[in-house]
Formats: C-alpha cells, sequence, structure tokens
C-alpha cells in the first residue's frame, strides 16, 4: 500500500467516515475497475475508527456464505465457537451474549460476489444491532440492497493523475509531450492505466535524415525520365518505319494485279440454270416487267439474282426442318404433371416450442413456513433441464423461474418440508454428486419472493 493519499481521495474517506457518524450503518462503494477501491477501504479501515473491532474479508466467487461468516466473525470475536447451521445474524447475536464487546467495523471488498442471502442478513443486522455496527461494501456494480448509501468513486482528474504517476516514474516527460498527453488523455483518470507507463516503450525515436539522400532521389528520378523520353521516341520512329513499309507492300501487291482490261466477260447468269433449282416456285421468283402496249414497246428483261439465292436459302432451311421433325419421336399430347414432393424432415411445431419445465405455481401453493432444499441455481433452461435428467430427478425436483439483475434464472430444489429437521436430513441423504454443489435450505416464501420478481 503506498504512503500517500491523493487529495481527492482523502476527502471521500472523511465523507465516508461522516456518513457513519450522521447515523447511517451501511454504505456501497462503487466504481469501476481500476479505480482504486480496494485502496480505498485499506486507507479507511487503517486510519478510520481504530477502538473498533474491525474486519476486512477480500470476496472472490469461489467462497461460500458459511466461509465468509467465518471470516467475519473471527476476526471481530476472540475465538468464537461459530454453528454452521445458523445464519450470521443468529451467530453473531448470540456471540454477543457470550463476549460482549462495544462497536465493529466490518469491511467487504468485491461484495458483487455476495450472495443475496447474505446481503439481506448485512443489510438486517446494520439495521437492528444491538451495538455499534458499521458495514462498508465496495462493488463495480449496483447491489441488491434497499435501506444503503451509495458514493461512487470518480476517476482522477489531470493536475491528480500526472501527481500520482509522479510519485512512481521520477523522470516523466514534458506536459507538451504529445505521447505523453495522448496517454493521459487515454487513460482517462484510472489509477490502473497510469501506473502502467512505460517510459522506454512511449518513447518517440528521432533519427535524423541524411542530407545526400534527397539528392540521390532527384537523380534517379531524373534518369528514370530520360529513360522514359528515349523509350517514346523509339516508339514512335519505328510506328513510323512500319507505316512506310506497309505502303510500299501495299503498292507492290497493287502492280502485280492483274489489268481490269484483261478479264474476260462474265457470261450472264440468266442463260444459266442450275439443275438443282429447277423446282424454284414461281411466287419466290421475282416478277418480270409487265410490256407497255400503249407505248408499243417492251421492257428489258432482268434476272434479279440476290432474290433467286435467297428463295434457295429459305428451301433448303424448311427441307432440314422438315426432315428433323420426323426424326424426333412422337410426344404425347397431354404433358405429365409432375407433383412436389414433401420433405420429410420438416419440423413438428412442437419441437419448435421448447419445453418450459417451470414449477411456479406448485411453489405458490406451498406454506409460506415450509422449508426446500435449493439444488442448482443457472441462468439457462436447458442446463437445469439437463441437470434434473443426469441425476433421475424428474419425480422429485422442482424448478422455479425468477430474475436476478435483469437476467432470469431457473433454480432447482428438492421437496417441501414442514420442519427443519427434515430438510436437514433430506439434506444429509443426498449423494455426493449433488453434494458438491453445495445445496442449502430456502424458505418457501423467500422463493415466492423471488417468483414475483417476474412480474417486476
Amino acid at each position: 500500500m503506498q504512503a500517500q493519499i491523493l487529495p481527492s481521495r482523502a476527502a471521500l474517506v472523511d465523507r465516508i467516515a461522516l456518513q457513519f457518524e450522521y447515523g447511517q450503518n451501511l454504505i456501497v462503494l462503487l466504481g469501476t475497475s481500476g479505480l482504486g477501491k480496494s485502496y480505498m477501504l485499506e486507507t479507511f479501515i487503517t486510519d478510520k475508527y481504530n477502538s473498533f473491532n474491525k474486519a476486512f474479508v477480500q470476496v472472490s466467487a469461489s467462497v461460500n456464505d458459511v466461509s465468509l461468516m467465518s471470516d467475519i466473525l473471527e476476526q471481530s470475536f476472540n475465538s468464537p465457537l461459530i454453528d454452521h447451521d445458523l445464519s450470521l445474524s443468529e451467530n453473531f447475536y448470540q456471540l454477543l451474549e457470550q463476549q460482549p464487546c462495544e462497536a465493529c467495523l466490518w469491511v467487504l471488498d468485491n461484495a458483487r460476489h455476495l450472495s443475496e442471502e447474505l446481503l439481506q442478513e448485512l443489510e438486517l443486522l446494520a439495521k437492528n444491532s444491538p451495538i455499534t455496527l458499521y458495514i462498508m461494501l465496495a462493488s463495480q456494480s449496483k447491489l441488491a440492497i434497499n435501506n444503503a448509501v451509495e458514493i461512487y468513486l470518480e476517476p482522477l482528474s489531470s493536475r491528480e493523475s500526472k501527481q500520482l504517476m509522479s510519485w512512481y516514474f521520477p523522470n516523466l516527460p514534458y506536459d507538451e509531450d504529445p505521447v505523453f498527453s495522448a496517454f493521459l488523455n487515454e487513460a482517462k483518470g484510472n489509477p490502473s492505466l497510469l501506473l502502467a507507463w512505460q517510459p522506454t516503450e512511449h518513447v518517440a525515436d528521432i533519427v535524423k535524415k541524411d542530407t545526400v539522400s534527397w539528392r540521390i532521389h532527384l537523380i534517379s528520378l531524373l534518369i528514370i525520365i530520360m529513360l522514359l523520353i528515349i523509350g517514346l521516341l523509339y516508339k514512335n520512329d519505328m510506328t513510323q518505319w512500319w507505316q512506310t513499309y506497309y505502303q510500299n507492300q501495299q503498292s507492290q501487291d497493287i502492280d502485280t494485279a492483274i489489268p481490269a482490261a484483261k478479264i474476260t466477260a462474265i457470261p450472264r447468269a440468266d442463260k444459266e440454270v442450275s439443275n438443282d433449282n429447277a423446282d424454284i416456285s414461281k411466287a419466290d421468283l421475282p416478277l418480270e416487267p409487265v410490256s407497255d402496249k400503249s407505248q408499243g414497246s417492251v421492257a428489258p428483261h432482268k434476272n434479279d439474282v440476290p432474290a433467286i439465292m435467297q428463295s434457295l436459302t429459305r428451301q433448303a432451311q424448311q427441307s432440314a426442318q422438315s426432315e428433323q421433325s420426323e426424326a424426333l419421336p412422337q410426344s404425347s399430347n397431354t404433358p405429365e404433371t409432375i407433383e412436389p414432393i414433401e420433405s420429410d424432415d420438416k419440423e413438428s411445431p412442437q419441437s419448435k416450442t421448447s419445453n418450459n419445465v417451470s414449477d411456479n405455481a406448485w411453489y405458490l401453493a406451498q406454506p409460506d413456513n415450509n422449508t426446500t432444499v435449493q439444488l442448482l441455481a443457472v441462468t439457462q433452461e436447458k442446463i437445469i433441464r439437463e441437470f434434473i435428467i443426469q441425476h433421475s430427478l424428474s419425480q422429485r425436483a422442482r424448478v422455479y423461474k425468477t430474475k436476478r439483475n435483469n437476467k432470469v434464472w431457473w433454480v432447482a430444489t428438492l421437496g417441501s418440508y414442514v420442519s427443519l429437521a427434515d430438510a436437514k436430513s433430506a439434506l444429509s441423504a443426498l449423494p455426493s454428486t449433488l453434494r458438491k454443489n453445495k445445496p442449502f435450505y430456502k424458505k418457501i416464501s423467500k422463493i415466492k419472493q423471488e417468483i414475483a420478481r417476474l412480474d417486476q
């Protein structure tokens, strides 16, 4: 623990002590991780109320209520005889009768791991204790306590952040250092982040640039530009040379061609008709010009060669289509209807709905004074269902549904016993596989209160 304390933290310690003196016996210190809640608790229990019987407990998730009760009472009394079958308040009252004391101060860190039963016991003792009893809890989130003063631990200011770092790092950079300023802004007043400063890792390495390197880069750039210009000029010369060579080749080809005067006359197309085209219908041939009797002359006859070739092509296509249609098998006039095949892997509606194993109605019908044995509490219904099937508790166990910290919980219990002795005998008869989860007793009235949270 550090020898100094920041001014804001010292003022908060005095404020907590003042709240106790005003008559508030239960105080909860809230703050996110790393703000120094544990250090605040250690400073408070060390500097304040030196005449009190003090108890400081670090709560963890692996500690159960019985061990926590033992730690608190052993630090408050001298060699106490603790009955694990009784609650914290009952043991506290019995020890007061055996060892009277003046005042007690209990400080519990990481109180978010405390169970609701133990929180209710602490709240009851702070309210109805026959002696002066101050209880201080520290947690990262709000606790299920109604009558308690909640004090929020604020982050450090920029000035106190630098002051805290100066206690641990004697050679801090100047405030104008950009790396140091960025580190302070990102830490946001969190002491654990501020103390993670690494001077050797947060220093910018400044390398002096070589004054000759820019000349080398400039010369390299000039050489590249000169090579590009030479390449473009060479490409332009080669393009002109290929164009000239191509033109010369074309002129030589023209000189060696046959002159048009030497070409013999082509016979007229209307004098020869192929035998293959003898079946052309007259409707496909072009109409001959009609003689103009009024003028006493006949128009000259012309053979339309493109029209003849078009008609020959059309007849060839028609014959090919007819041969293809004859080669194809005749299909049925009525097309076959394809019936849709239904999938066999359709999920039934019952499989899509989850099996609700809640027995809330059964608990509401039980007497309030009865006692049951709680076996398991989880946040997933599937786990509680597998737990019951695994231990063959389908005919014995009951499950109720409740809500804690805005989450739905599933709790499995065993039996409903009129007396506590019957519940103890049932708990001792449980197999070792069930007792490893550390089952405990619970009143039916308490279960009804938890079921009522679902409607809130």
